[in-house]
């Protein structure tokens, strides 16, 4: 019963590590890169809003 008890303990913690470490990392390089990409996609929608307005 105890090999059984730890034979099980193992198998969760190696499940465990296999689907958190899964996960995609993203790079700082990435991250700022998607910063800048929603600046834009936000500055874009607000010139619209002004031109819409303006109209």
């Amino acid at each position: 019963m105890k090999k059984f008890s730890y034979l099980f303990i193992a198998l969760f913690s190696l499940s465990i590590m296999t689907t958190t470490s899964c996960r995609e990392q993203k790079s700082t390089g990435d991250k700022i890169e998607d910063a800048v990409d929603d600046t834009g996609d936000a500055i874009e929608d607000a010139a619209d809003d002004v031109e819409d307005a303006i109209d």
